[in-house]
């Protein structure tokens, strides 16, 4: 049920019905500027409150979103400085124009607080993306660092440093899959700042530092410079590669520098270049976006092309995002962002298969359960030899193309797995629950299914030459007779038919 919610802070109620124009507790009217109603809470801080609205003076009462920002002072001069900073800062945003950007459509004061109405975007941060699929490697941070670096440098070019650069802000757009930068923290940071150096250290500025453990000393202390954006951005890669907040690394006791390299897997080229991102002395950072760039690779501010590094550089992956293709068959190759995902997907698995060049990174266990309780499922081309996962949870994991010979998948359960393409010769899946599991043309020589559930499991094109399915459970599983007549079966197989009538094969 849709809800009209009261903007007053200290309603003690503020959920009401949609057709009120004034809130059925406090008496706030639930109508901003004759135009805007709040409908969903997306959230709440110390500077104020974010909503969900709709416009009710557009034909189909489109979708927006409202944010509230409160400036805690009793002092009407703080307020009336407030609220010309708040107007010239708005302003300013109102005059981005960015594809990646959302748009700022209003922006007023109203009962004491100042309102922006932007654009809504439907997608999820990459806060939760990691999350749900797990940690990035270096070349899913490479190709993130080079779609959004250009939108940084876009702002820098405005004259408007973001202030609060962090997954949360960093949305994966669901129509196109590009990442959008939200919620700037320009306009209350920049208002609190002036008021901080007007009327001094109070209340009103205690929440204007930005995200701890993503903003650099310099913004605590107020004094945000571009270079404190690309720190930011750089305590964002570190969270995309291990998960952590940055606040949760350990700290060096004489420089404050944050002590990360030994829980990532990085080219030195790449260590170099986050080191740099995340100086503690702004003179030992980059100074601006386009020294980053530069260093990554990444051209002009319009035609994005990534170059991809040479031989030597690690480019192994952990998690890829939904847009992102491997390509680490060819580390020379450049992919131009106007290749759509599929194509690029698609040009990266025949490139793969003319080289058959091998994945550089080598996994092991204890990488691999990290990886996995923090809630990766992708293991695309990953190489996996002789990990030894025995017992583990691997339902709906993805192993396309993955190196598995000689692992040990004994007691596994991965229902639904997706092992397309992928070298499991030699690989012990024994007694494993591999119902309804993705086998096409993979290599199964010499694999042990001895005893497993393979129920529903779908053989097609694969090889299957000795693979040992004594005991194993086919019923309703897509392997035809001449492949079982190259494989290994006894009178306690079940064939796809639900028989053990396994001397009918000859």
């Amino acid at each position: 049920m849709i809800i009209s919610y009261c903007l007053n802070p200290n309603c003690p109620q503020p959920k009401n019905h949609p057709k009120l124009k004034k809130c059925y507790t406090c008496g706030w009217s639930l109508i901003l500027k004759n135009r805007y109603r709040a409908i969903k809470v997306l959230g709440r801080g110390g500077f104020g409150a974010t909503f969900i609205g709709v416009d009710l003076t557009i034909t189909g009462n489109p979708l927006c979103v409202i944010k509230q920002l409160r400036p805690n002072t009793d002092d009407p001069q703080a307020f009336k400085t407030a609220l010309s900073l708040f107007e010239r800062e708005a302003k300013i945003l109102g005059q981005i124009s960015h594809p990646q950007i959302p748009r700022l459509f209003d922006y007023f004061e109203e009962n004491g607080h100042f309102y922006l109405i932007q654009e809504l975007i439907n997608g999820q941060n990459l806060q939760k993306e990691v999350k749900e699929e797990g940690v990035y490697g270096e070349l899913a941070l490479r190709r993130f660092l080079a779609e959004i670096t250009p939108v940084i440098q876009y702002i820098h070019s405005q004259k408007i440093i973001h202030r609060d650069i962090k997954p949360a802000n960093i949305l994966r757009r669901k129509k196109d899959g590009k990442l959008v930068l939200i919620d700037f923290g320009a306009v209350k940071d920049e208002v609190n700042t002036q008021l901080a150096k007007t009327y001094g250290q109070t209340a009103l500025t205690k929440f204007s530092v930005g995200t701890m453990g993503y903003a650099p000393p310099e913004q605590l202390a107020m004094r945000p410079v571009y270079a404190s954006d690309i720190y930011a951005l750089g305590a964002t890669c570190l969270y995309l590669l291990t998960g952590k907040s940055p606040k949760n690394f350990p700290i060096h006791p004489d420089t404050g520098e944050l002590l990360w390299q030994n829980e990532v897997s990085l080219s030195d080229k790449m260590v170099r270049i986050l080191e740099k991102m995340l100086a503690i002395n702004t003179r030992e950072r980059y100074r601006n976006v386009e020294q980053l760039m530069e260093d990554l690779g990444i051209e002009n501010m319009e035609g994005i092309l990534v170059q991809i590094p040479k031989s030597g550089m690690n480019t192994g992956i952990t998690s890829l995002p939904k847009t992102d293709i491997s390509v680490a068959s060819n580390p020379n190759t450049e992919i131009s962002k106007t290749i759509s995902p599929e194509e690029q997907l698609k040009k990266a698995i025949e490139k793969r298969k003319e080289t058959g060049k091998k994945i550089a990174i080598k996994w092991d266990e204890e990488r691999f359960i990290t990886a996995l309780r923090n809630g990766k499922k992708d293991f695309s081309e990953q190489d996996l030899q002789g990990l030894n996962l025995e017992g583990e949870k691997l339902n709906r994991c993805i192993f396309r193309y993955s190196s598995l010979q000689d692992a040990n998948l004994s007691q596994v359960q991965a229902c639904q797995g997706n092992f397309y393409g992928a070298n499991l010769t030699n690989t012990n899946f024994s007694k494993a629950n591999l119902a309804q599991a993705y086998f096409v043309k993979s290599n199964l020589q010499n694999a042990n299914f001895k005893g497993a559930d393979l129920t529903s499991a779908d053989f097609t094109n694969a090889d299957v030459t000795n693979a040992n399915f004594c005991g194993a459970n086919l019923k309703n599983a897509k392997i035809n007779r001449e492949q079982l007549k190259k494989a290994k079966v006894n009178a306690f197989t079940t064939f796809p038919d639900g028989s053990r009538l396994w001397w009918k094969l000859f």
